[in-house]
């Protein structure tokens, strides 16, 4: 099983400075949560183990955010490496999906999104939220 810092580190694979991408924590956060709740409805169990809880600024995943919080708002800029036998092709497909949707988007435009969505909606602030809540949501999500 993969960790989040491992999803976290190959999206921040993907970003393509040169194009002027980037990722600062709280988008990096709404995308592993996608990446979560996607893995969760397709293959019926977790991606990562850390817990994802519902914040203000929707789902963060606490471990993730203490490790990056350094930058603030800032674009993370780590020297990462990523392994690649440390990914099935089904985990980097699905990542590049959730990448390819969700990273077009702002940091702020995710929050927005997530804020309407009942896993982070059901989950009272600074609470766990619940994997079966977000394979259920995330379930309807894949069938459209």
């Amino acid at each position: 099983m993969l960790s989040c810092f491992d999803v976290a580190r190959y999206f921040l694979a993907l970003v393509d400075e040169d194009a002027g991408d980037s990722l600062t924590n709280l988008k990096l956060q709404k995308l592993v949560y996608y990446a979560q709740g996607f893995y969760l409805a397709l293959y019926d169990e977790p991606l990562f183990p850390e817990r994802i809880e519902a914040w203000m600024h929707g789902p963060v995943v606490p471990d993730l955010y203490h490790a990056l919080k350094q930058f603030g708002s800032e674009p993370v800029k780590l020297d990462w490496e990523v392994d690649p036998d440390r990914y099935t092709p089904e985990i980097m497909g699905l990542l590049d999906e959730v990448y390819s949707v969700y990273g077009q988007f702002s940091a702020v435009r995710l929050r927005n999104i997530t804020h309407q969505e009942p896993p982070w909606k059901q989950t009272p602030n600074g609470h766990v939220i619940q994997l079966d809540l977000m394979k259920s949501y995330f379930k309807t999500q894949i069938t459209k």
